[in-house]
Formats: C-alpha cells, sequence, structure tokens
C-alpha cells in the first residue's frame, strides 16, 4: 500500500510542533541548565511540558503569554486566531518571581522527582485573575472542584515564553509497548490505510457503555483509537497500570484487532468539561483522528456540567476553527427487555428496564464488595477491578 496516498486530518495549526529535543542536544541542555534558575514545575505544569514536548499540544511553542492568555481564557482562541480553549500556564509565587528576570532562561524541573524536564525563556511575567479563569474555563469558582482547587493553589504570578523539552520522564518505558507521540500515530494509521479515525478518550476502565460507543465509531469510520490518560488523577480513580489491564483483556476478546489501536498519552485531568472536550479534541486532531467520541459528562466531574454540555460546545466553535469532529453519543444503557446494549434514540422501554452505566457508579459498588449487575461490564474486565479493590482494602 501507498502510504503517501493517504490524507490524514491535518494537525491543529497546519503542522505538528514537537518540542522535544533530539537525544544529541539532550547532554549539552543539560550542561546548560545546571547554571540555570531552577523553577519547580507542579504535576499538571510538568505534563504540560511533556504534551508539548511530544507534539500534542501543537501550535503552542510554550506556555502562553500574557496576550494569549487573555484570549483562551475569554474568547477561547489564540491571539492569532486559532481555537485554544484552556491556558497553558507555568505559575509562580511572587517571591520566586521576583528573583526571575524577563529575558532570563530557567531550568524546568519537575518538583515530583526531581527531574529536569525542560528549560525555558522567560519573555514575560504577569498576575492573572483566578476566579475570572475558574469562571470561564471551568464554569465554576467553587474550590471543592478538583481543577479549580489546582488554579487556586498555584501562584500569583505566570511565566510565559517558548520551551524546550529534554525529558518525557518515565513514561516512554512505563508504557513501551503503548507510549506514543503524534507522528508515531500517524504513521500507524497511514501504514493501515486508514482516512478515518475515531478517538475515544478515557480515565476510566471501559464498561459496556464505553464499548457500545466504540462500536457505533467502528461501523463509520476506518479505525478506533483508544487513547486512555495516564497523567495524574483525582484520588479515588483506579490507576493507570489496572486500567491498562483492563483496556487489554477487553480488546483481545470482545475487538477486532486490525481495526483498533490502542496507545496512551500523558497528560493530567483538570476536569474541565466542555473546554477540556475541546482540548481533547484538538490533541486527537494532532495525533491524526478525524472524529473525536463524545459522550455523556465527558471530562466532568461531579454535578458542575450538563450530561451533554461538552457535545453543545462543539456547535459553538465556528466552522473551520477545528477539522476534527464530534462523534456525538446519546444516553447509552442495558435495557433488560432488548437484551443488549441501547440509546434512548433506539430503545423504546421504560427506565425502569434501563440500567444505566457508570464509571462512577461502577467505582463506588466495587469499593464497598457489591457485585455489579449483569450488562454493567464485562466480567473478564470486573475480575481485574475486584481484584484490585480487595487488595486495597486489605
Amino acid at each position: 500500500m501507498n502510504n503517501f496516498r493517504v490524507k490524514l486530518t491535518p494537525p491543529h495549526g497546519g503542522q505538528l510542533l514537537p518540542l522535544l529535543v533530539s537525544e544529541t542536544e539532550v547532554k549539552e541542555l543539560q550542561r546548560k541548565a545546571s547554571a540555570l534558575r531552577v523553577v519547580r514545575m507542579t504535576s499538571r505544569e510538568t505534563s504540560d511540558v511533556i504534551m508539548m514536548g511530544m507534539g500534542a499540544f501543537s501550535p503552542l511553542r510554550g506556555f502562553v503569554n500574557s496576550y494569549d492568555y487573555k484570549e483562551i481564557v475569554e474568547y477561547m482562541q489564540l491571539t492569532n486566531g486559532i481555537l485554544w480553549p484552556i491556558p497553558i500556564t507555568l505559575a509562580v509565587q511572587d517571591d520566586e518571581a521576583k528573583l526571575i528576570r524577563e529575558g532570563e532562561e530557567i531550568a524546568l524541573v519537575d518538583g515530583e522527582t526531581n527531574t529536569l524536564v525542560g528549560t525555558m525563556v522567560v519573555e514575560e511575567k504577569y498576575r492573572y485573575d483566578k476566579k475570572k479563569e475558574a469562571m470561564e474555563v471551568f464554569r465554576t469558582t467553587d474550590p471543592a472542584h478538583p481543577g479549580v482547587a489546582k488554579l487556586y493553589a498555584q501562584g500569583e504570578t505566570l511565566l510565559g515564553g517558548p520551551v524546550k523539552v529534554l525529558s518525557e520522564l518515565d513514561y516512554p518505558q512505563r508504557f513501551a509497548n503503548y507510549y506514543a507521540r503524534p507522528a508515531e500515530t500517524r504513521q500507524i494509521f497511514a501504514e493501515k490505510g486508514w482516512k478515518t479515525i475515531s478517538a475515544f478518550q478515557t480515565r476510566n476502565p471501559m464498561h459496556r457503555s464505553h464499548e457500545y460507543c466504540t462500536k457505533i465509531a467502528l461501523e463509520i469510520t476506518d479505525g478506533l483509537f483508544i487513547h486512555p490518560l495516564v497523567g495524574k488523577l483525582k484520588e479515588g480513580d483506579i490507576p493507570a497500570d489496572v486500567r491498562m489491564q483492563c483496556y487489554e483483556v477487553l480488546l483481545n476478546k470482545y475487538y477486532p484487532a486490525n481495526r483498533v489501536v490502542l496507545k496512551v498519552y500523558p497528560m493530567e485531568m483538570r476536569y474541565a468539561g466542555p473546554r477540556e472536550a475541546v482540548l481533547h479534541a484538538i490533541i486527537r486532531q494532532n495525533f491524526g483522528c478525524s472524529h473525536l467520541i463524545v459522550g455523556r459528562d465527558h471530562a466532568g466531574v461531579g454535578k458542575y456540567y450538563g450530561p451533554f454540555d461538552a457535545q453543545k460546545i462543539f456547535d459553538e466553535i465556528p466552522d473551520g476553527k477545528l477539522l476534527i469532529q464530534p462523534l456525538k453519543i446519546d444516553l447509552t444503557f442495558w435495557c433488560h427487555e432488548c437484551g443488549c446494549m441501547a440509546s434512548t434514540k433506539t430503545c423504546p422501554h421504560p427506565e425502569s428496564s434501563r440500567l444505566i452505566i457508570s464509571g462512577t457508579e461502577l467505582r463506588k459498588m466495587l469499593a464497598s464488595g457489591k457485585m455489579p449487575p449483569e450488562g454493567f461490564s464485562r466480567p473478564e474486565v470486573l475480575a481485574i477491578l475486584r481484584n484490585y479493590y480487595d487488595r486495597i482494602s486489605r
């Protein structure tokens, strides 16, 4: 097959901009960085640097400056008009900001592992309004929201400027068979001859509702890209290694192997609901996908967003601003009378016949030692999850 004939959806903004330096440059930059002022990053900031390194945040070249920050918060775009829904920022406390000069190059170190992740030229230091960002991006100023809580906890000064990325931490080794950058997945899709690819974003083990949504996507596109997030999650979420076991057993037994690709990515969840759904779409466009599956409460948490707000936001995006298309799936469930998975568009039976499937509800049941009802999830997946909850409850 001639791969050059396969035209995938172009990257967001027109071209991939990976900021990860070559292996030959790493040692020189490490030597240089030893003399630079160190800024210790939060886990979210570190994950953002890695995402920029692999090119998943194309067309960003670094942490945003004040002019882009304001446009993103208020209008969901960069100053050049390119769609961008969430500001990618580096925050420091005021005392630290006073020591940093504009024009200075700094070393970016992961605060948890003390690993040098990158360097940055500080083009600008600026103040910002946390409550305004919270309301615009998260649609709430409630500090109980996990994303808002992290925003409120960070420093009062933002640093903007271009970055060079030296490390992806241990993600490539820890997820050796599944870690892939956008250029690599694009090559995989081209080699398979796929032109249309549906991406499925997940931070949970896949249950029957997820399976149903992804198989709808398989009916209408050439391939399916299962793309779980393996960056830091909120307390109570299921660890990445357990989730990977669930994905593997599900794909091995219930999906056609030649039509599905499973890879991971290192971003940290913000739980920003609609705006994060748009960011997920941009990321998947950079990875080469033509569609993003958007189901119920995509990227949500608690009761902060309506169940289909993440679908509605795509209707507000002007034509041409986003090439990847949302694949909107209605509320799905197991219907006892139909004897299969269904949705509100296909099932005529009353709510009393429907088993509404939720990852949150599944976690609650397993954590309390209850066996989920038939139709909730595949038995092989439940066995892995039961084993995990048995271990942590001892």
